[in-house]
């Protein structure tokens, strides 16, 4: 197999499967033996599924050589998080309190990326019941940022294991779910590319739920294009999730050749930065990335933010805590169960949130998510910092803190955005920008991804993880 195959694209591999270059069972074969020899390691895993894997693989490549119809995802290899349930499967949420727990239903993008003929490698750890940023789980322990095999570096969360599959090439791709940022922070740690969709295009349905009104599914790619392929084979209606929305499928633009001449890009001002601070080197990326914008020829203007991130963070984190806390309020308290202490601790905070002050909070909600809309009037996207800072190490954690003060507004509007690999700090971590667009323009992002990636190459580079490899 090819040195490089590891960190190719989803559309590079197609390419791959197409001209003979390599078979759908010597690929997966590839990723299966990476995640044998790093996963020890690396902790991305918490099921690995070999032995149906490789038959999904074989049955892939028996339709190409059938010469039967087939996409451009078929016979490609992905992971998923591990709240996208499969029937009979083992799903944790990330608890260990559930480790026996078997699924009694398989996720609608689940079935899609099946459809599609996708091949499923195994479920990735994950924050407990995804409640939390920095990718830490005391009780089934926190993946490894594969970008310091020294220190152990927080992978970003919820999606922990995500951004570290990907990262560390031991998945070409995987899905992740965003809630406040919990698809963008991973990316951003692990130097990935992260989409939160917009609330309503992909069906939660088997989708175990932390938040019923800020949920969203998206995947963590390599590139852009990827990006959008895989929402393409998950985004549309569900009649078991009436939260989908019926809207005409996105026309996905031409990858090969990209153009973002006339896009406008609305840069926050820095004045409207979180007041817990942003890094200087993560400032640094972001101003950079405006100038590469302007010179791909887009208009980027600097405009005051008419919202306060830190209360959007706070209003988002209330309403998370109280729909989680109705979720898991029979148990949520019983000291028996191997719960961790701070998911706990978030999961009560929304034991005090009244009927009233729910409704209240909801209204507020939807009447920002609409002066949102109307602020971004004229414009595709707004440029703002990823994670607020590189990786920092577990050991480092203060969990009475998040890192997800640039990301919960996205949710909070019920918008969608994109992470993007920007750079790396003087220590050799990831950072990360994010483009917040309009609700349901997910093209304009992938527009913009793509020309973002024809003039940088941040997303070719990948980890030395020669030591876990051999």
């Amino acid at each position: 197999m090819p040195a490089d195959i590891a960190f190719r694209s989803l559309a590079e591999l197609a390419r791959g499967l197409r001209a003979g270059e390599f078979t759908s069972r010597q690929l997966t074969q590839h990723y299966l033996d990476r995640i044998a020899r790093a996963n020890g390691k690396l902790h991305a895993y918490v099921d690995v599924y070999e032995a149906s894997a490789l038959a999904q693989a074989d049955a892939a490549d028996a339709q190409r050589r059938a010469g039967l119809p087939i996409g451009p995802l078929h016979g490609l290899p992905i992971a998923l998080k591990d709240l996208c349930d499969i029937e009979g499967r083992i799903g944790t949420a990330g608890s260990q309190a559930w480790r026996d727990r078997r699924a009694t239903v398989t996720a609608t993008h689940v079935e899609r990326l099946l459809s599609a003929g996708m091949i499923l490698l195994g479920k990735l750890h994950m924050v407990e019941f995804a409640f939390g940023g920095w990718g830490t789980n005391p009780e089934m322990g926190a993946p490894w940022n594969p970008w310091d095999l020294a220190t152990h570096r927080v992978p970003g969360g919820s999606s922990s294991g995500s951004g570290v599959a990907v990262g560390a090439g031991l998945a070409p791709a995987a899905i992740g779910s965003d809630t406040g940022g919990s698809v963008r922070i991973p990316a951003a740690f692990n130097g990935v590319v992260g989409l939160k969709t917009t609330f309503g295009r992909i069906s939660l349905h088997g989708a175990f739920p932390l938040s019923s009104t800020l949920d969203t599914i998206g995947p963590l790619t390599r590139t852009t294009e990827d990006a959008a392929l895989l929402f393409a084979a998950m985004a549309g209606p569900d009649p078991r999730d009436p939260g989908t929305e019926h809207r005409p499928p996105v026309t996905l633009p031409d990858f090969s050749r990209p153009d973002i001449r006339g896009m406008r890009i609305a840069m926050v001002a820095e004045k409207n930065l979180p007041a817990s601070g942003v890094d200087a080197e993560v400032k640094a990326a972001w101003r950079n990335a405006a100038e590469v914008f302007r010179g791909l020829g887009a208009t980027v203007e600097e405009r005051e933010f008419p919202f306060d991130m830190d209360e959007l963070t706070v209003r988002n984190g209330q309403l998370i805590a109280a729909e989680g806390y109705a979720i898991h309020r029979a148990y949520i308290e019983d000291p028996k169960l191997p719960i961790g202490q701070y998911v706990r601790a978030r999961m009560l905070g929304g034991k005090g949130v009244t009927a009233a002050d729910y409704i209240v909070a909801r209204e507020h909600q939807r009447i920002t998510a609409a002066r949102f809309v109307e602020w971004m009037g004229g414009w595709d996207a707004y440029l703002a910092p990823g994670a607020p800072m590189p990786a920092i190490p577990v050991a480092s954690v203060d969990e009475q803190v998040s890192p997800a003060t640039m990301t919960r507004a996205g949710n909070y509007f019920g918008a969608c955005g994109l992470s993007l690999p920007s750079g790396f700090s003087k220590a050799g971590l990831p950072l990360g920008i994010q483009l917040i667009g309009r609700p349901y323009d997910e093209r304009a992002l992938f527009r913009l991804g793509a020309g973002w990636e024809s003039a940088t190459d941040w997303h070719r580079r990948h980890p030395d993880l020669g030591a876990l490899l051999g």
